[in-house]
């Protein structure tokens, strides 16, 4: 083992060390009876800032390291669709979903389709969390790999048991403690990051960079295929981003949400600039790592001395938890709480609690076969997840937020269609990054096939109570069938084009959620036509 690797196993047992002591000085804070789960709800704004910040800008962080040592600048459009999505959820989500008192997407399913539904959403949702706490822990287990010869499993399943040592004892306040100690890593990883890229390559590396492949300053070399994904996924994603929800849904008031989330955008800056400034940077000193996250510890190993590469890698090390955590968390609620209370729904709090627990560990073993199964592309491993998750759940959440009429049955289609689908597509295409089966990306076929059935099942479904509100329908009912038909004629007239861009599933998703808002807008409950009848009855009457 080199000097590097002592280093670094030095500060990951220190820093885990006080984790655990973190982790059960959050079980006193744990006092009431939603507090296991969403902190009793008394997060202020510079908590909710932080858990967002380590959540979202944490893993997307790690992604931009890889991205941009392959791609170049074109890293930063994943970094751009994350920060919109983290607007859009404070602008226009949290303030309802606050409201609602929500804790998970399964359990708002849950709430309004019932226990069988629960119970699926739950268990896919948790299914796919263990996908995006590995796409981060690569990156920590890669350099621990590199610095001292330990395997890429054996790191990965080191850090997914610390996640469960802490997380079983305080929950929420766990995450909390944690993603606010994090944050002073991240600006110490900045500054040594900095810091090697001065020394070399240094401003002068970079332009002989530009010189010799200019593709990598090129701000779409990643493919814009690639790029409409990731906005779509993160757009998509807006409205299930559960683990972000369950954080800072925590807050005191919405506004204080609302604040965090804005203040978490700002920050999410530096994480991006950074990502692709030290990306770049070995990409320069190490062309041909077998991969980006490879690739960054051995260039640092080449500029800095130990202690300082240490350093680096404890803040990558808390990248690494500041995105698994709340992911096995979230999911393991899912687990505990969702699928558990269907299937046992006089369950106590306190026998929720102990269910999420036992789903921790469940969902630790989960996440030790998937880094068994694929150790390297931690994008892959996100992109994945999101596929899986938003292909079930997208349909179902958008149903019981705005389409009464929808049946239980439709419900249960959806998410066992849109989940299949979304991972059979992926099977079609061998599994790769950035080749897909007939050029569309998965996660536009799952969610496109998730929305159908769940608009023809309820339509046809007898148990669906509903007429067809063709009369005092306003501008925008028109404009979403008007741009339906538009799209399908673009899709039609442009199907080779759009086919040789790969953007064939994007215009196709976006042509059945024009219809999709069209049929919500038209087909009413029929208690809604009784209530308008009595109404018009009564004014008529009264004159």
């Amino acid at each position: 083992m080199s000097s590097y690797g002592y280093w670094m196993i030095i500060f990951a047992v220190g820093y885990t060390f006080v984790l655990i002591i973190a982790g059960q000085l959050a079980k006193r804070r744990v006092n009431r009876q939603d507090s296991y789960f969403v902190g009793g709800r008394t997060f202020n704004k510079w908590i909710v800032a932080f858990c967002i910040t380590g959540l979202f800008s944490g893993s997307t962080y790690i992604s931009i390291l890889e991205l941009s040592y392959l791609n170049g600048v074109s890293a930063i459009w994943y970094g751009v669709a994350e920060i919109v999505q983290i607007i859009i959820i404070a602008l226009l989500i949290i303030r309802s979903f606050r409201k609602k008192m929500l804790i998970t997407i399964s359990g708002l399913i849950g709430d309004k389709y019932g226990r069988a539904a629960r119970g699926m959403a739950g268990a896919i949702t948790a299914f796919a969390f263990p996908m995006w706490s590995v796409a981060t822990a690569i990156a920590f287990a890669s350099a621990m790999h590199v610095f001292t010869g330990i395997s890429l499993t054996w790191s990965v399943a080191f850090t997914a048991i610390l996640l469960f040592v802490y997380l079983q004892g305080g929950g929420m306040w766990s995450i909390a403690f944690t993603q606010t100690m994090n944050g002073v890593l991240f600006f110490l990883m900045f500054i040594v990051g900095i810091v090697a890229f001065f020394i070399n390559p240094g401003i002068e590396g970079l332009k002989t960079l530009m010189v010799e492949s200019p593709s990598m300053f090129a701000f779409d070399s990643v493919g814009l295929q690639v790029i409409v994904a990731w906005f779509g996924t993160f757009l998509v994603n807006v409205i299930l981003a559960q683990a972000a929800f369950q954080m800072a849904l925590s807050c005191k008031e919405p506004e204080e949400g609302q604040k965090g989330l804005m203040i978490a955008g700002v920050l999410a800056v530096p994480f991006i600039i950074c990502g692709i400034l030290f990306g770049v940077a070995a990409a320069v000193v190490v062309p041909n790592a077998q991969t980006g996250l490879i690739a960054i510890p051995l260039y640092l190993m080449e500029v800095l001395p130990a202690p300082l590469v240490g350093i680096f890698f404890l803040g990558v090390w808390g990248c690494a938890l500041s995105w698994g955590a709340p992911c096995q968390f979230s999911g393991a609620t899912s687990l505990g709480r969702d699928v558990g209370g269907a299937l046992h729904p006089r369950a106590s709090e306190n026998q929720l609690v102990f269910y999420t627990k036992v789903s921790l560990l469940l969902l630790t073993v989960l996440m030790i076969i998937f880094g068994m199964l694929r150790t390297e592309q931690s994008a892959w491993w996100n992109v994945l997840a999101w596929t899986i998750r938003n292909s079930a759940t997208f349909a179902p959440v958008v149903a019981a937020l705005f389409w009464p009429v929808v049946t239980k049955r439709a419900v249960w289609a959806a998410l066992i269609t849109g989940f299949i689908s979304g991972l059979a597509w992926y099977y079609l295409g061998g599994w790769q990054p950035n080749a897909f089966y007939m050029n569309i990306h998965p996660v536009w076929v799952g969610s496109s096939i998730n929305v159908l059935t769940i608009s023809i099942v309820t339509i046809l479904d007898p148990a669906a109570r509903w007429y067809l509100q063709l009369g005092k329908q306003t501008g925008r009912t028109y404009a979403a069938i008007l741009s339906g038909f538009i799209l399908l004629a673009i899709n039609i007239i442009y199907a080779d084009t759009l086919y040789q861009s790969g953007l064939t599933g994007l215009f196709v998703f976006i042509t059945i959620i024009a219809f999709f808002i069209s049929a919500i807008r038209l087909v009413r409950p029929v208690e809604e036509k009784t209530s308008i009848e009595v109404s018009a009855l009564a004014k008529s009457y009264s004159q």
